[in-house]
């Protein structure tokens, strides 16, 4: 999923599957997570059959959904963990040698552990006061029993992360008493609390920058904050449970399952085929091609580095051949890979509503709105590197083919089940006769019906599995941050940082355009540190209240933040493409560097147009909102 950061030791957005083999526990890890999957696409399916027939659905339905996301974060966070596949920042760890190299893990994955235990502790606590409480969920269901997922995974992860520390005995035995003396501190502060706030931020940046994955970044600071202030860490625990529970978060593994389906399959060189018939004739016509496809694939994805790795190789050699230098080339796959984000059922879309939607002058915004105001501004980026990518082409054209119908009749026959997939998408979101996890369900089965039935490129159950599995490895790296960004993000609105934050800044800034401005540079400065994930959890609810300060729409500041964050994607230090683009092809960070450059400064006009043009984004909202 997108936009993901830096990852040790391999990308967690690698678009091929594992295949060496795995032990029986493993796969049987992997098989629960594919069955928690699997129910979560049937079970809004059978809600729509049974209410069109039956006038009446399964009862609690919903709560059922939400749940199966709460397994699905936390035993996909335990998978990515064994996997060494958790979401990271940092790169410097691929830079070190030796025994530097050694240490920073050994440290970084004993800090991450501390943090995790503290977060199984205060998962603990939840789960006991629900047990008091009494809740059911249905059929007498008591809640607890399902929020002991929890713990439970958190607790493996730690583990696991004690595991990973080293590949000796004795590197794991150094990073056990590291975790167990940090733990110590926790519960025997040997000076005031207050004076250990600092010292304690510091070695958290400190063992983020040596390699600690994002989860702990987020969660270890809203911990040792909660603990400097005596606060009960159970909150932590309380607002990640709520965030992972919301009733719109199961588009985001159904959606992205779909994408999925598509990116395992055979799916990319059928659709390749398609848009070479279709422009791959004209002037400029491979990156046309390159650029619609990247686009269709991360818009179901919505996850840009699962786009380079997949069809990057496909690509970059059809490129070469029409002419076009290795530098362009790599310049334009790189920066293309996060262009769908903008179009639905794109992941950043989903996420940007909910947690906009939370605050309650702001709570017009929805994921159908969001999907619409993503159209204009999506529309246009592509454009532009339509434009780029033909400006970038071989200066001396060769003499082309005429169109050819026939070919072009026979490619879109041969895929015209995976060219069907947005109209179901967007027929079941917007017919009246789903609500959005619905939509997402119905997409799902789509995908998995064609990639398995139709085009059979799933071949028994275990590559289905297989697929389903990293589905869930990707969403469960993705929910984990989410749900302890919460934390930190009430951290930060009980200390009233946002209406500190806006008052000083209306009182600063009078003009909205000038405000708008600021906000770019700002919002490009947090894409250079922070993956987009991240940065939807913390920065979304201090930007909404300023933009309403302002009166700019919620809906425009979203495409906004979501467009900067696309340009970030490009930038040093969290440029996940430029990382993800070296891993593929094999080409230093510094050379896919330059290569973007182009790209960039399109994605930056871009950016402006979309900021000082709100109409581009609003339009269609209001037109069809009526």
């Amino acid at each position: 999923m997108n936009e993901t950061a830096a990852v040790s030791p391999k990308p967690i957005e690698a678009a091929r599957i594992d295949e060496r083999p795995q032990r029986w526990w493993h796969r049987a890890e992997n098989l629960l997570l594919a069955i928690a999957l699997g129910l979560l696409v049937l079970l809004p399916l059978v809600e729509i059959v049974a209410r069109k027939i039956f006038h009446g659905g399964i009862d609690a339905a919903p709560s059922f959904e939400q749940h199966l996301v709460l397994i699905i974060s936390l035993l996909g966070g335990s998978v990515a963990t064994r996997d060494g596949r958790l979401l990271a920042l940092s790169t410097l760890p691929n830079l070190l040698q030796g025994r530097w190299q050694t240490g920073a893990k050994i440290f970084s994955t004993a800090f991450a552990a501390a943090v995790t235990v503290f977060l199984c502790l205060a998962a603990i606590q939840l789960v006991q006061s629900e047990r008091e409480g009494g809740k059911f969920l249905a059929y007498g269901i008591p809640v607890w029993t399902i929020q002991m997922i929890m713990p439970v995974g958190f607790g493996v992860i730690g583990l696991r992360l004690l595991w990973n520390a080293s590949q000796k005995w004795a590197g794991r035995l150094i990073a056990l008493i590291i975790a167990g003396a940090l733990v110590w501190v926790g519960f025997h502060p040997p000076i005031a609390v207050e004076k250990l706030v600092m010292p304690g931020l510091l070695m958290l940046v400190v063992a983020v920058v040596f390699g600690a994955p994002i989860f702990v970044m987020l969660g270890g600071a809203a911990l040792i904050l909660f603990w400097g202030q005596d606060l009960p860490i159970a909150s932590i625990s309380l607002t990640h449970y709520s965030m992972v529970t919301n009733p719109t978060l199961p588009t985001v593994p159904l959606f992205t399952l779909a994408g999925y389906f598509l990116a395992e399959g055979g799916a990319s060189k059928r659709l390749i085929r398609v848009f070479q018939a279709l422009f791959g004739k004209f002037n400029g016509g491979p990156a046309i091609v390159a650029v619609l496809l990247c686009t269709f694939f991360t818009s179901f994805t919505g996850a840009s580095g699962v786009t380079i790795l997949a069809l990057g190789g496909l690509l970059m050699p059809v490129m070469i051949g029409a002419g076009y230098r290795e530098r362009a080339t790599l310049g334009l796959l790189t920066g293309t890979g996060g262009l769908g984000l903008l179009f639905p059922p794109s992941l950043p879309l989903i996420l940007y509503a909910i947690v906009a939607a939370s605050n309650a002058k702001a709570s017009g915004v929805s994921i159908e709105k969001m999907f619409l105001g993503g159209l204009g501004p999506g529309v246009l980026l592509v454009g532009m590197s339509i434009w780029l990518g033909i400006r970038l082409g071989p200066k001396t054209q060769t003499a082309r083919p005429a169109f050819n119908w026939s070919e072009a009749i026979s490619a879109i026959s041969g895929a015209k089940w995976e060219l069907l997939l947005p109209v179901v998408a967007l027929v079941a979101l917007f017919g009246g006769f789903a609500t959005p996890v619905e939509a997402a369900a119905v997409t799902a089965f789509y995908a998995m019906l064609v990639e398995t039935f139709v085009y059979r490129d799933f071949k028994g159950p275990g590559k289905l599995v297989a697929v389903m599995a990293e589905c869930g490895l990707l969403v469960g790296g993705v929910l984990l941050i989410l749900g302890v960004a919460l934390g930190f993000t009430n951290y930060l609105i009980d200390a009233q940082i946002p209406a500190r934050l806006v008052d000083w800044v209306t009182g600063a800034i009078k003009s909205p355009y000038i405000f708008l401005l600021a906000l770019n540079v700002c919002l490009i400065l947090v894409g250079c540190f922070m993956d987009m994930y991240s940065a939807i959890m913390v920065v979304v609810p201090i930007i909404v209240p300023l933009g309403l300060a302002y009166g700019i729409d919620p809906i425009h500041l979203g495409i906004i933040f979501l467009a900067n964050m696309e340009l970030g994607l490009l930038t040093p230090t969290a440029g996940i493409n430029i990382f993800l683009s070296s891993y593929r092809f094999n080409k230093p960070v510094l050379q896919i560097s330059r290569a973007v450059l182009p790209m960039q400064c399109v994605l930056f006009a871009g950016v402006l147009l979309i900021t000082y043009f709100p109409a581009l984004t609003t339009f269609l909202p209001r037109w069809l909102g009526r």
